[in-house]
């Protein structure tokens, strides 16, 4: 099983805020963004992000960057 990680962790690996995290979660973001928008869970209520979904989710940034 993958690992699991907090809004802090998240933001901290990401070197972003935590309010940059909550706003790429949001479903306004999903809805504009679509595949590019960070994966979630939620888990009685809070939020998680698995760190392999991330890796993919940062993986597929990148592949869109280069498309330009």
């Amino acid at each position: 099983m993958t690992e699991l990680l907090t809004i802090e962790e998240l933001a901290a690996w990401l070197k972003v805020p935590t309010a940059s995290v909550y706003s790429m979660t949001r479903s306004r973001h999903k809805k504009r963004y679509g595949e590019l928008a960070l994966p979630t869970i939620r888990i009685n209520g809070s939020l998680r992000w698995r760190k392999a979904d991330v890796e993919a989710w940062l993986e597929r940034l990148a592949r869109q960057g280069e498309r330009g």
